[in-house]
């Protein structure tokens, strides 16, 4: 299927295709991975490596739409975080997740893996809370890693600050079983019930309830270790200074139409980036990286 949106050629271990609600989707299977990105959001919403289970989970009452956001995967969420600072109506996490990027490169490399750069650039239609110009490039490698790294280019003549996330859904057999190690001694804010700041103390993340945590001033590696699948999961990351963790439990998944009722324990979200009082200041032509890699280990 032919898309505006792709302005370079694939390669062979690259095909276009209708996805889910017949977006365009990418689907990639080389020697070392396989994975899927759809257009809308430049949205990873699966990933595993070869001989592996798959890594990344999705929501089986996701709204495959254009005008909404994927539920599961690797949303990226920019220029801000959660809702809107003055605008209720605005949508939560801002628009990137919303729009469609420009597929402006893809390869497969001498090593097996395959490349692929998206770009969604300023102005996106019904930006109006965001007037700032600017270039993001958001690069994807597939292989026995998933490697994701997103630069905001300030191609302006003003400052701007923003706040961005790459807000990944991880599968696991049952987060009641899970720890999350990495984050120890830790300061967060607590975004169940309010914005408390806690520390995490010396042991690793465990869950009990419904968990929204800012890690602050944090660029460690987080480890899943999910009892359940005998797995763990790493989490490394570059050019971020804040970790979210989350799974939103019993009640906070009945309340989303997005999110299947009883789908909460076969997920957790560890998210690489800048949010809250770590907000990225960018001058005029600066750029920033931030990147995570995600690996899978055997037991």
């Amino acid at each position: 299927m032919p898309s505006p949106l792709v302005r370079t050629a694939l390669p062979p271990s690259t095909r276009l295709e209708p996805g889910e609600g017949q977006l365009p989707r990418l689907t990639i299977t080389n020697r070392l991975g396989r994975a899927e990105i759809y257009l809308h959001g430049a949205h990873v919403t699966a990933w595993q490596p070869a001989g592996r289970a798959p890594v990344i989970w999705m929501s089986g009452a996701s709204a495959w739409d254009a005008g909404k956001p994927i539920r599961g995967g690797v949303p990226i969420c920019f220029p801000w975080f959660g809702p809107h600072a003055t605008e209720a109506a605005a949508p939560g996490h801002g628009y990137a997740r919303l729009a469609d990027w420009t597929l402006v490169e893809a390869v497969d490399d001498e090593q097996g893996a395959t490349r692929l750069a998206f770009q969604l650039a300023q102005p996106v239609q019904s930006w109006q809370l965001w007037s700032h110009p600017f270039v993001a490039t958001y690069r994807v490698t597939v292989r026995s890693t998933l490697d994701l790294s997103l630069e905001i280019h300030n191609t302006g003549a003003e400052a701007f600050t923003f706040e961005e996330a790459l807000h990944t859904y991880f599968g696991v057999q049952d987060v009641r079983e899970v720890s999350i190690s990495g984050l120890e001694g830790v300061d967060y804010l607590d975004k169940v019930g309010g914005t408390a700041r806690r520390s995490q103390g010396p042991d690793p993340i465990r869950f009990t309830g419904e968990t929204d945590r800012i890690y602050l001033n944090t660029q460690a590696t987080c480890t899943i270790d999910d009892a359940g699948t005998r797995r763990r999961i790493v989490v490394h990351k570059t050019g971020s200074d804040a970790t979210v963790v989350w799974n939103p439990w019993v009640a906070k998944a009945k309340a989303m139409r997005d999110f299947g009722d009883l789908e909460w324990p076969g997920m957790v979200c560890v998210e690489t980036c800048n949010v809250n009082v770590h907000a990225v200041t960018l001058a005029p032509g600066a750029r920033h990286t931030m990147t995570a890699t995600i690996a899978v280990l055997a037991p």
